[in-house]
């Protein structure tokens, strides 16, 4: 295991809040139900407003979270310090539901981008601590711009989960070595 359970969670639910903008695929947070969609699929509980400002302030927490990608060390903690300052972040041992002890910062009631963003916050932060950035990476398929954590052990996570560019890469690189002999 390279972080706790949780960070590894938290870490997940940032590349697929940050990979709901698709240059293939659009936007995949359009509406509330899209939302409402993929916050149950991550898991997300707390208060919801279910109005068009919290749809708006998750897009708006999605490219700032996206920025993560992008830049130097000391950038990303001006990124992860605002997101924990902006929300008030106190960090508290919680249990609720189908988890054992974790990390919460905000308390339910906090709003949904709060929320999501100090979650995502609280996990770069060991990321940045333990060195680990050069995990955050792009997808290494020409024709993809989605982001990826890379978690193995060896390093060698290259491309997203988003689609299937891993297959598209092998089964090209398959045809050149055929073509080639």
């Amino acid at each position: 295991m390279i972080f706790a359970h949780d960070t590894e969670v938290a870490l997940k639910s940032a590349v697929n809040l940050v990979n709901t903008l698709d240059a293939d695929r659009g936007e995949l947070l359009a509406t509330g139900s899209d939302l409402d969609r993929f916050l149950e699929e991550e898991g997300f509980s707390g208060s919801r407003t279910h109005d068009d400002g919290e749809l708006a302030a998750v897009r708006l927490l999605r490219s700032r979270l996206r920025r993560l990608w992008d830049v130097p060390e000391d950038e990303a903690v001006e990124i992860v310090n605002a997101l924990l300052r902006e929300a008030r972040a106190l960090p508290q041992l919680v249990r609720h539901d189908h988890w054992d002890w974790h990390l919460h910062a905000t308390t339910p009631e906090a709003p949904l981008a709060d929320r999501m963003g100090t979650e995502a916050a609280m996990a770069f932060v060991d990321v940045i601590r333990s060195k680990e950035l050069d995990r955050l990476r792009v997808c290494a398929a020409e024709d993809c711009e989605a982001v990826l954590i890379d978690l193995s052990k060896n390093r060698s996570k290259r491309y997203c989960d988003t689609g299937n560019c891993a297959n598209r890469a092998h089964v090209r690189a398959y045809r050149e070595r055929r073509a080639a002999s």
